[in-house]
């Protein structure tokens, strides 16, 4: 699926229920237009991995991801072989008596992110979802930028596979760490803040639709007071749609000290946090934000 125009995608994105403003969706725009990486930083849970999602849903293609960590190698990004199905083709061709059978064919390939992304762009080129690159090492990137170059993957035993069309590829990062400058070039970059108060009511809005009016806004005004705050980990969007969610299924129609009090573990994460708040400062907060 292709989009005329950033208004037409925009549209695109709303109708399924990603609110993104316009220099957003200009990053996305171009990185469809002219097939390139779209590098999103940002801080946790302000939807940059939901972006990936919805593109997948609006241009019905497979959303490939790939979840860095620490240690991430070929055998868990590329591919590995199959050995116990291996080892079965073995004995059970030395029990017939027969020649034993190429084990290093594609039958018995495990294939992984990295590769899958590669092999279905010959039928429909998926969205490549690479989460949280922060987390991996740098020789991973190093290994990533080769791959962005050039999109094709040496397998000894088998050969060169190359895709037929690159995938849409999103990387996400939390800035853990610095991404290296060479892996940025090969990127568009967005740096994915924070929403203003009425953008996040339009998220609440369109992501929870069960919610009132009323609570939906008392929460986001909330959640904007508690940014304010020198907390060790303050509350991303969807901390903010998880707690209304919640707030819902409780039946909660408006906030009040003991509902915030009793739901804080939706917002909050942490201990140290979650006991700050806890008490006057609840009180407090909800003054600020004009709800009492």
């Amino acid at each position: 699926m292709t989009f005329e125009s950033i208004d037409a995608l925009q549209a695109a994105l709303a109708q399924h229920a990603y609110i993104a403003d316009r220099s957003l969706t200009t990053a996305i725009y171009l990185a469809l237009k002219l097939n390139k990486p779209l590098l999103l930083e940002g801080e946790a849970g302000v939807g940059k991995t939901e972006i990936a999602k919805t593109l997948a849903r609006m241009q019905e293609r497979h959303l490939i991801r790939l979840q860095c960590y620490e240690g991430l190698d070929v055998n868990t990004t590329i591919y590995e072989w199959n050995y116990a199905r291996q080892m079965i083709a073995i004995r059970m061709s030395e029990a017939q008596g027969s020649k034993v059978e190429n084990i290093f064919g594609p039958e018995f390939l495990i294939k992984r992110p990295l590769l899958q992304a590669i092999e279905e762009s010959a039928v429909a080129p998926p969205v490549l979802l690479i989460d949280e690159i922060d987390r991996a090492d740098e020789e991973f990137e190093a290994f990533l930028l080769e791959l962005l170059s050039d999109w094709q993957i040496s397998i000894p035993e088998i050969g060169t596979i190359r895709a037929a069309v690159p995938p849409t590829v999103i990387i996400t990062s939390n800035r853990t760490r610095e991404i290296h400058d060479a892996l940025k070039r090969r990127c568009l970059f967005y740096w994915v803040d924070y929403p203003s108060l009425e953008k996040e009511l339009e998220i609440v809005r369109a992501r929870v639709p069960g919610a009132g009016e009323r609570l939906s806004r008392q929460v986001v005004l909330f959640v904007q007071e508690l940014r304010r705050m020198d907390l060790y980990k303050l509350p991303g969007v969807a901390e903010t749609l998880d707690w209304v969610t919640a707030l819902v299924a409780l039946d909660a129609t408006e906030l009040t000290q003991g509902v915030v009090e009793d739901t804080l573990g939706a917002i909050l994460k942490f201990q140290d946090d979650i006991a700050q708040v806890r008490g006057k400062q609840v009180n407090e907060l909800l003054k600020r934000a004009a709800m009492v």
